[in-house]
């Protein structure tokens, strides 16, 4: 099976180890995985903000990148919920990159629920030791339906205990460009993510999308808190010693 991986602009530019944490994941299910070089940014920040013609520019390159896979994934239910939910409704007015756009988004999936939901993966070779809590990003959530797969995939980790928080289904704060629009709110939301968080008593938090993993573990730094942030993908993919999200990584 080839599998086209999607990287994503912060995985590239912020945390490359939740990529490497993707690649190893894939191929532990069989998969063959490719990395187009010409793949690019998935365009929602353009889209977010009213520029759909950038954005249709950039969705064009990333079709053509990922044409011939039999599927593409990538660790983030945000940018995935782009090319499935929002590509197609972009070329409402051009019918042949619409159906190009439809193919892409067929054979496009969050990392994670790739695993469970397509390739039947139930559990993987990791362990660690401690408490952890999970937030559910509201793209993957609300879009793609991601809220069992990595916790089905997370009751097999030798040696973790997962205890739900309050709130986990509400947003963080990050919301693309709403963090920069809105800061005040974006704020609030955050503390009070964060204070659910501290409630949970764990001593680490996951998540599948980096902007609420980086806007979250932003706040815990600037706070001072002892809370480790974590990609889900790195943990089942035994990188559960990398440094937290926001925190300098090797090179």
């Amino acid at each position: 099976m080839r599998v086209g991986l999607f990287v994503t602009c912060l995985a590239d530019l912020m945390r490359p180890s939740v990529a490497f944490a993707a690649v190893k994941l894939l191929e532990d299910a069989g998969c063959s995985v490719e990395v187009p070089e010409s793949q690019t940014c998935c365009g929602q920040p353009a889209l977010n903000s009213g520029d759909s013609v950038d954005a249709r520019a950039i969705a064009k390159q990333v079709i053509a990148s990922f044409e011939g896979f039999d599927y593409v994934v990538g660790p983030s239910g945000s940018c995935m919920g782009t090319l499935r939910c929002d590509y197609p409704a972009l070329f409402a007015d051009e019918p042949a990159w619409r159906l190009r756009a439809e193919d892409l988004a067929r054979r496009s999936h969050e990392l994670l629920s790739f695993l469970v939901d397509v390739m039947h993966i139930e559990r993987v070779a990791a362990r660690y030791d401690g408490k952890v809590t999970y937030h559910d990003s509201c793209a993957g959530l609300r879009e793609l339906g991601v809220r069992e797969q990595p916790r089905k995939l997370l009751a097999g980790v030798a040696g973790l205990e997962l205890v739900e928080m309050q709130g986990t289904e509400e947003c963080c704060g990050f919301g693309g460009t709403f963090c920069v629009k809105y800061p005040e709110i974006s704020t609030k939301m955050v503390d009070d993510k964060i204070a659910h968080i501290e409630a949970s008593g764990a001593s680490a938090v996951l998540g599948g999308d980096l902007g609420c993993l980086l806007n979250i573990a932003g706040r815990i730094r600037r706070r001072g808190l002892p809370v480790r942030v974590l990609h889900t993908a790195e943990l089942l993919a035994g990188m559960g010693g990398e440094p937290s999200i926001g925190e300098p990584q090797e090179p």
